[in-house]
């Protein structure tokens, strides 16, 4: 057994490897018990025991399924149509944020449908352990010393092994991004009373800021030249979250 082999890897026991990035997803997978049955009472939602469970089960394969189904179209389709079997390797890497929302999204919507639930009501409770989690995902990243910023002489920047220059810690601004809409949600989840309302709060809070920061992230994918800007995939893929967020608010503020 090896505990910390690597900066990546956390524990090694023989053949068995535990990620950073694993030992995050699990954290943030066990908050969802603790915080939903705190939380539920803000939008009137019951769930026993037993549902949680269930619809944590639906949550983790919603985030891995979505997660790694978004990283391998959005960002990787050219790599992985040439190489369909690394699709199932999630041990290698690669989740998409946004894929991930989606798959939490589609999960949620059919637990609420199984079992009659509002999904409105639902969702905005979800979205409070769904932005810890997206900070403990960041955490993960910084761990890992991937998706840094770019060159800045700003002085908390950190070194990058393998790049000359200090780079912006873009991984904590995400982490200080989920937990500054973490807070925001939860005071508008206590203070709003009409369902669906701060999931659209989430979902635009997370695309603007997402947007922003993208600015200053080292791109790992071939961005987009629209008129006289440029915007990276993560800001394309973006645009429509905010679209919807606004959508939703403007729908069930009525």
């Amino acid at each position: 057994m090896s505990i910390f082999p690597t900066r990546q890897i956390f524990l090694e026991i023989g053949p068995l490897t535990i990620h950073w990035y694993g030992i995050m997803y699990m954290i943030a997978f066990l908050l969802v018990l603790w915080i939903v049955p705190r939380i539920k009472k803000y939008r009137d939602v019951h769930l026993s025991s037993e549902y949680l469970s269930t619809l944590l089960l639906y949550g983790i394969v919603g985030t891995i399924v979505g997660g790694r189904l978004g990283y391998v179209i959005f960002y990787g389709a050219d790599y992985f149509g040439d190489n369909p079997l690394e699709i199932f390797m999630v041990w290698k890497g690669g989740m998409s944020s946004h894929g991930g929302i989606i798959g939490v999204a589609i999960a949620a919507w059919i637990f609420s449908k199984k079992h009659a639930i509002d999904i409105w009501r639902l969702a905005d409770v979800l979205v409070i352990p769904a932005a810890i989690g997206l900070a403990f995902g960041r955490f993960g990243n910084f761990i890992n010393q991937e998706l840094y910023g770019s060159v800045t002489d700003l002085p908390w920047a950190i070194s990058i092994p393998g790049e000359m220059d200090l780079r912006h810690p873009t991984q904590i601004y995400a982490i200080i991004k989920n937990l500054f809409i973490t807070s925001v949600c939860f005071m508008h989840l206590k203070k709003y009373k009409k369902p669906g309302t701060t999931l659209g709060l989430f979902i635009i809070l997370y695309g603007i800021l997402r947007f922003l920061i993208e600015f200053i992230r080292v791109e790992t994918s071939e961005g987009f030249d629209i008129a006289f800007m440029h915007l990276t995939r993560g800001q394309m893929l973006t645009v429509p979250l905010i679209v919807i967020g606004v959508w939703i608010m403007r729908t069930k503020r009525k």
